[in-house]
């Protein structure tokens, strides 16, 4: 039996309502809902949800794993809710909220505006941080993913958008390559 499948998932302080193949969470921080495959069976007992397969075929133990992994990340975004933290780095880059939109000025001739989901909020902390939350674990990564991926660090100097942790290999560059070469 799946490792991860098997393990119920505590549901806390969210609120889950199961008719047929549709499972919905609501709690304080919004409210998700999910179809589920239909070989997989959902059920709640005693403050837990359970995730239960009807054989042992491969498909059926891949979409076990997977139910449950879906079912827990939207107990844990309605309860706690997910964060990102974004950093702009560089001379003169910077980030600005104008209505539903954020524009970030890194480097290019234009300003780039990037239209913030519904499901997903952004803060400005510091000037050159950009904190990206939300319940539904896969909006936030999606955005933050596409906020980074319009001016990705680059390797000589460091500067662009990275994740808050992010380590960016500098590279030598030419000064160093013609010391080296006499």
């Amino acid at each position: 039996m799946s490792r991860i499948g098997k393990k119920p998932i505590p549901v806390g302080k969210a609120k889950v309502s199961i008719s047929g193949q549709d499972v919905a969470v609501e709690g304080p921080k919004g409210k998700l809902s999910f179809s589920v495959h239909p070989t997989i069976k959902v059920s709640q007992s005693d403050g837990n949800l359970v995730v239960e397969r009807p054989d042992d075929e491969k498909q059926s133990k891949a979409l076990h794993g997977l139910t449950r992994a879906l079912l827990a990340n939207m107990v844990e975004g309605v309860t706690t809710g997910y964060r990102k933290v974004l950093e702009v780095q560089g001379v003169g880059y910077r980030a600005e909220q104008k209505g539903k939109n954020l524009v970030l000025s890194v480097g290019y001739a234009n300003q780039l505006t990037v239209a913030i989901p519904g499901s997903v909020s952004i803060a400005l902390e510091a000037g050159n941080k950009i904190v990206v939350t939300g319940a539904d674990k896969q909006a936030v990564g999606q955005f933050a993913a596409q906020v980074r991926n319009l001016r990705k660090p680059e390797p000589y100097k460091g500067k662009g958008i990275r994740y808050e942790g992010e380590q960016v290999k500098i590279k030598p560059g030419k000064a160093f390559a013609g010391a080296g070469a006499k």
